[in-house]
């Protein structure tokens, strides 16, 4: 039988505050001990990534605490009954099936009056077959001339996961021959954004897909009325354009106003949506859906690993009970994502999204107060470049900050040049592999200025290169570690009503139902 118990209640949770900050980092990642440190605590991944965890600030008996949590939590039970299609998701009494649109953990799933994962494979595929036909010249503009250029129109979660993962994959496929179209975004309402982009690209040849899963989703539905002007003003009919993602019961799903219709449900979350038809349909019309497939496939391979019982043998699990000990032990607020990899370039800002509208909440899956804090404040930048910023504070600063590295032995291009007697590539890795013992093991130095104190910790995910499977798995790794972090604190990370107030209030602005103090910022902003 599961039970859902506050963190605070768990006598493990107790054994583990009892352990502290024992592990002096500094000493133990030095010469031969942080040798034969690092190379025993890793843990394989998917696709042929590796979890190392040796620059975290803990040990065997730490470990050992942890699996007992893990334990203790049911957490691979409530995985479980996650993936078996049970209502995890209090707050909006639905399932949370994102890994069936990937694969069939366990049993199957049926709701609406459908196996979800038929309606998933169902959506694919007819994606693949739309995709093929635009690549083929068989659906095209007006002229009979192919469409060129892709272009998302969506926020949040319908923008900010696949537009990471296109960005990843887009110098790998230029490089492979695998770049069939080019693909843009408009996401944030702000003109500006959607004009940028429609100056950027050549609208004639363009195919735009429409993603809200409501068919009323405010700043995308503005977006498309700018995109439709746009296309009326060159003299096109905007419904030869455009492709909808949505729901079957919006009113998106019927209307004449779009090529083609692919549909999601309710039980797959926005921030969880890239291996579905959000990230499929554009994914796939950039990339071929064979890519696409490459991407599930990979994040498949990594879901099976979570449910691995072994805490050393499940690095999501592991990863994510470390960041509760940092957390909730240590007491550290924030975590730094810092990719090695210009093709991460804003795979911390999905990653920002997914952690913190998943896990801030301060009340319990019962909607009960708690007294304990909850999911970390989430930034970060690709490496070199964050060295020439933020790393100050991370070396020398007042907070401590754990961090999470991203790095990969090769590059996706595979060509490179000799400076100094290194490529450039030897120059990205050996910048993070001494970012790592820095981090850990500081300087001392009379020059209080240039002290450094160590004992900052870090993780590493390493791969061989970044690949449309290791981005799968490395998407699915962090889905997985945010998910067991949001049941250890007992909290539902599947809905956001932190996301809506605001929504209702600027509502109310722009019909002028205002007084007191929002009546007069709208007033200076001459609304």
């Amino acid at each position: 039988m599961i039970n859902w118990k506050n963190l605070d209640t768990l006598n493990s949770f107790k054994e583990l505050q009892g352990l502290g900050n024992e592990v002096d980092l500094a000493a133990v990642m030095t010469g031969e001990q942080g040798a034969e440190r690092v190379k025993n605590m890793s843990v394989p991944m998917a696709a042929g990534l590796t979890f190392n965890y040796a620059a975290k600030k803990v040990d065997d008996k730490v470990v050992d605490t942890l699996a007992k949590l893990a334990d203790e939590a049911q957490l691979l039970d409530k995985f479980e009954a996650l993936y078996n299609g049970e209502v995890v998701n209090t707050g909006e009494k639905r399932l949370v099936l994102h890994q069936l649109t990937r694969g069939q953990l366990g049993n199957a799933v049926n709701a609406d009056g459908t196996d979800k994962r038929d309606f998933y494979v169902a959506q694919q595929k007819n994606i693949a077959e739309f995709a093929k036909k635009v690549h083929a010249g068989e659906i095209a503009n007006a002229k009979g001339e192919k469409f060129t250029t892709v272009v998302q129109i969506g926020i949040g979660g319908s923008d900010l996961g696949p537009r990471a993962v296109y960005l990843a994959l887009e110098n790998w496929a230029k490089k492979n021959g695998k770049l069939l179209m080019e693909a843009k975004f408009i996401s944030n309402v702000d003109p500006d954004d959607a004009a940028a982009v429609l100056n950027s690209i050549d609208v004639e040849h363009s195919l735009f897909v429409l993603v809200s899963k409501s068919g009323t989703t405010l700043e995308t539905l503005t977006n498309e009325s700018f995109v439709k002007d746009a296309l009326k003003n060159a003299g096109l009919d905007a419904s030869k354009h455009m492709i909808a993602v949505t729901s079957q019961t919006s009113p998106l799903a019927q209307s004449s106003d779009y090529l083609a219709a692919f549909f999601m449900d309710d039980y797959i979350g926005g921030r969880f949506s890239s291996c579905s038809a959000v990230g499929g349909a554009v994914l796939s019309l950039a990339f071929g859906p064979e890519v696409f497939a490459e991407f599930l496939n990979g994040a498949a391979e990594e879901d099976k690993l979570a449910t691995n019982k072994d805490i050393r043998k499940n690095p999501a699990l592991l990863d994510a009970l470390i960041g509760v000990f940092e957390r909730n032990v240590l007491g550290l607020p924030c975590t730094a994502v810092l990719p090695y990899s210009q093709a991460l370039s804003r795979f911390p800002a999905h990653l920002q999204q997914l952690d913190m509208e998943s896990n801030g909440k301060s009340v319990n899956r019962f909607g009960e107060p708690i007294d304990y804090v909850t999911g970390p404040v989430i930034f970060g930048e690709p490496g070199t470049n964050g060295q020439h910023s933020f790393y100050q504070l991370l070396h020398q600063g007042t907070d401590i900050v754990p961090l999470q590295f991203i790095g990969f032995k090769n590059s996706q291009i595979g060509t490179d040049v000799v400076i100094q007697g290194s490529t450039s590539q030897q120059k990205l890795c050996a910048n993070v592999a001494a970012q790592i013992v820095a981090f850990a093991c500081g300087k001392d130095d009379e020059n209080k200025n240039k002290k450094f104190e160590g004992g900052r910790a870090s993780s590493i995910i390493i791969g061989e290169k970044l690949t449309p499977a290791s981005l799968g798995a490395l998407l699915s790794h962090f889905e997985n570690k945010i998910m067991f972090q949001g049941v250890t604190w007992n909290i539902n990370s599947f809905d956001q009503e932190g996301v809506q107030l605001g929504k209702v209030l600027a509502k109310k602005v722009l019909a002028h139902d205002t007084d007191g103090a929002l009546k007069v910022y709208s007033d200076l902003l001459n609304i």
